[in-house]
């Protein structure tokens, strides 16, 4: 994990190793030192310049995807830090990288996928089946909800809370370690989003009434651990979307919320949950601006998967529930109560 320098940086003797004819010198590092800011950086652009020296080729779309495409030989490598995840369509071209990595690098293989990052990757007769399910015992564990009475829905749609409601928490620090922790759990747990997104709201100022609201979050997880995601081996590629949107959902600002979920084939891939950035005027709008971000969502899966050799045959359907957005996304023409759209979009 140590990059080539290209600043000047000088550091003291290690401890240990000071020069006894030159105890007040300093040293010129040649290589990244870890705790250096540029050591991060550093290290991913050694790695990059061997990968694009080996036939690889680095996405536009994901900056730590790598493509390897020969022939009729392909190979996606997607790196973070230290841990790799490497995959090609035939074992003689996965043997190849393997062998040409460890030559340059001092790596292992750990054999097929079955952990990274947290997640655990189990191979079944469908596909594969990611699960977060030792961390989601952590957290209970945690948060000393680990025998907690299960709940069967993760938030109370039908009640909303404003940022004055409750007291100010004397231990705000413990909310926010929470819900970062919750955050993680979303990449595998869609189910979850809404209420994460809802809780996460209040990071700034979090109050008793929003930590109730965590611990029906952790209720929920006590009795849905071994919920995950299950990705299936699919024959299409093409992309499909759903979107919806609440209006002036926000007590205080006002402002609304947008979700959507990107299906690829039968998987679910992608999906979101957000408070928009600006007030809509109407439901209307508000629908139309989750269309928007779910749009654009799917052209960046669209062209990552062009950079993966899988385009898509078909456009992305997207759906939404309000007809006036839908009419609104087929016309073009910006009418008396739509130019506003047209300066914020």
């Amino acid at each position: 994990l140590h990059g080539d320098l290209k600043e000047t940086v000088y550091c003291s003797h290690p401890a240990g190793y000071v020069d006894a004819s030159h105890p007040y010198h300093v040293c010129l590092l040649n290589k990244s030192l870890y705790g250096l800011k540029q050591a991060p950086r550093t290290w991913f652009l050694r790695f990059k310049s061997f990968l694009l020296s080996i036939g690889f080729c680095a996405s536009k779309s994901d900056s730590s995807l790598f493509i390897r495409h020969t022939g009729s030989s392909i190979a996606y490598l997607l790196v973070y830090v230290d841990d790799i995840i490497l995959t090609a369509n035939t074992p003689a071209t996965l043997h190849s990288i393997i062998a040409s990595l460890k030559q340059e690098f001092s790596m292992s293989d750990l054999g097929e996928l079955h952990h990274f990052l947290g997640i655990n990757v189990t191979p079944n007769s469908s596909g594969l089946f990611l699960c977060q399910q030792q961390y989601t015992l952590e957290i209970l564990d945690r948060a000393n909800m680990l025998h907690c009475k299960p709940l069967s829905t993760p938030v109370d749609t039908s009640t909303k809370l404003s940022l004055h409601d409750g007291h100010i928490l004397s231990n705000p620090t413990y909310y926010c370690s929470l819900a970062s922790t919750l955050q993680y759990l979303t990449l595998t747990r869609p189910d979850i989003s809404y209420a994460v997104q809802q809780v996460c709201l209040f990071m700034h100022e979090p109050r008793d009434t929003r930590m109730q609201l965590v611990k029906r979050i952790l209720r929920y997880l006590q009795g849905t651990s071994h919920y995950d995601i299950q990705l299936y081996e699919s024959p299409s590629h093409d992309l499909i979307a759903y979107t919806d949107a609440d209006w002036a959902g926000c007590l205080d600002t006002r402002k609304s919320t947008s979700g959507f979920c990107v299906f690829l084939g039968t998987n679910l891939i992608s999906w979101s949950s957000k408070r928009q950035p600006t007030i809509s005027r109407s439901s209307v709008e508000s629908e139309y601006r989750g269309v928007a971000n779910c749009v654009a969502e799917s052209c960046w899966l669209r062209q990552l998967l062009h950079e993966l050799h899988l385009p898509p045959t078909r456009a992305t359907t997207v759906y939404c529930d309000n007809i006036s957005a839908s009419y609104l996304s087929s016309n073009p023409v910006q009418l008396q109560r739509t130019k506003h759209v047209e300066i914020d979009l």
